[in-house]
């Protein structure tokens, strides 16, 4: 008996027993959805969270006084917010004594806030970055038109700005952005430069902030705030020689005692997306353990089905028998059965799970993606699941008396 003749007999035990199949299918589909809708996500949410950390350039990393994902209970979180902040002096330091780096840029930001020029205005959701020269290149920003601002323009806390392309969008329709004038909390800026546009990224606009220099920032919002010191490092060779220089250098500034924790965190692109992994691995656990549970019950399900459908071809088994069809033969048909029954729900569990698994990402506007992996590890899982639970069926099957069989009414 070859493939299509066997798919076309299981396909007829469905259609005979509709609503016994469907119920016994409803596992198998629910248990591969479970699987294949949260790996989507995840992966969804895992490829948006890459690109999105991409902010800063390649073998760089970023000191700043609490961690850029939040882990632990309430104490050790309220321990951490105990931190100091990062002063500016404590910064320069390691601007001044850095020898490991090739760039080092300190920032600080401030949000929420209105850009206006003329009688354009944007939301009141702006966010405003104070910057060093050097800080453009640690966050990876490219500038379209225009320039950057100077050493000299830093050291005088000159009124320049650096536009996003949102606010460029906004306030300059028609163009002529470049050299003209906009307000921010009553203060003017003269705009140097523009910004390349760097698109959504974790369902945010990355478009929507402005860049002035550190020291007007710190001028005209304060200097009673933490602030951020980017570096990126001479060679990927030298990465990690950089980390350790640039944290012995901020703990002699803060005065940690030696032995003592660091009263700051240190993050990259690649801790933190190791952390975020090591985050979903156990998220992928413990849906893979349920959805294995499902699977189980599942496979309870077709190896019911399959001895009701041995019970009701007793007699057609027995005419097979007395024509000299093998017990191999039998055992093969009916655990092929168990195969297709399975794999049919599987079909339907990992089209329903790519599915749902990207309603993420169209509720957050990120790309969509087909997990090919996980899809065919559910037809695998679905295959193993056919065999295991189709084996006893089967092999009841292959072991009836011929003679009995043929008297079974």
């Amino acid at each position: 008996m070859n493939f299509p003749e066997i798919l076309s007999i299981a396909l007829g035990a469905i259609k005979a027993n509709k609503l016994r199949s469907t119920l016994t299918l409803l596992g198998i589909v629910v248990g591969v959805f479970s699987i294949i809708g949260v790996m989507t996500a995840v992966r969804v949410l895992q490829n948006s969270i890459e690109t999105g950390l991409s902010d800063l350039g390649a073998h760089t990393f970023q000191i700043q006084r609490m961690p850029a994902i939040r882990t632990g209970n309430r104490s050790e979180w309220a321990k951490l917010r105990q931190r100091k902040d990062i002063t500016y002096e404590q910064a320069l330091q390691v601007e001044e004594r850095m020898t490991q780096a090739e760039y080092i840029g300190i920032e600080g930001w401030r949000g929420g806030r209105i850009v206006q020029s003329g009688g354009e205005k944007t939301n009141p959701n702006i966010g405003v970055a104070g910057e060093t020269p050097d800080g453009l290149y640690t966050n990876n920003w490219s500038i379209k038109e225009g320039r950057t601002f100077t050493d000299s323009e830093v050291q005088r806390a000159s009124a320049v700005i650096i536009l996003g392309d949102n606010v460029i969008e906004t306030l300059f329709p028609r163009g002529n952005a470049l050299g003209s004038e906009v307000r921010i909390d009553g203060v003017n800026y003269h705009v140097i430069g523009l910004l390349e546009s760097r698109g959504t990224s974790l369902g945010g606009n990355q478009d929507n902030f402005v860049v002035i220099p550190l020291t007007t920032f710190l001028t005209n919002f304060g200097r009673d705030r933490s602030l951020n010191i980017m570096v990126k490092s001479k060679t990927p060779e030298q990465f990690e020689d950089a980390v350790e220089e640039a944290r012995f250098i901020l703990r002699l500034a803060r005065k940690v005692e030696p032995g003592g924790e660091d009263d700051f965190s240190i993050f990259s692109n690649e801790s933190l997306i190791q952390q975020f992994n090591e985050f979903t691995f156990y998220v992928k656990i413990g849906i893979g353990f349920i959805s294995f549970i499902s699977l189980l019950a599942a496979g309870v399900g077709i190896m019911n089905i399959m001895l009701v459908s041995v019970t009701e071809r007793t007699k057609e088994i027995g005419v097979r028998k007395a024509i000299g069809a093998r017990k191999n033969a039998i055992l093969l048909q009916f655990i092929a059965e168990a195969v297709v029954l399975c794999q049919i729900g599987g079909i339907v569990g990992i089209a329903l799970g790519i599915l749902g698994g990207n309603v993420t990402a169209l509720i957050f506007e990120f790309p969509p993606i087909i997990p090919v992996d996980w899809a065919l590890i559910g037809f695998a899982l679905c295959a193993f699941i056919g065999i295991v639970f189709g084996v006893y069926p089967a092999w009841k099957a292959a072991n009836l008396d011929p003679i009995d069989a043929l008297r079974y009414e």
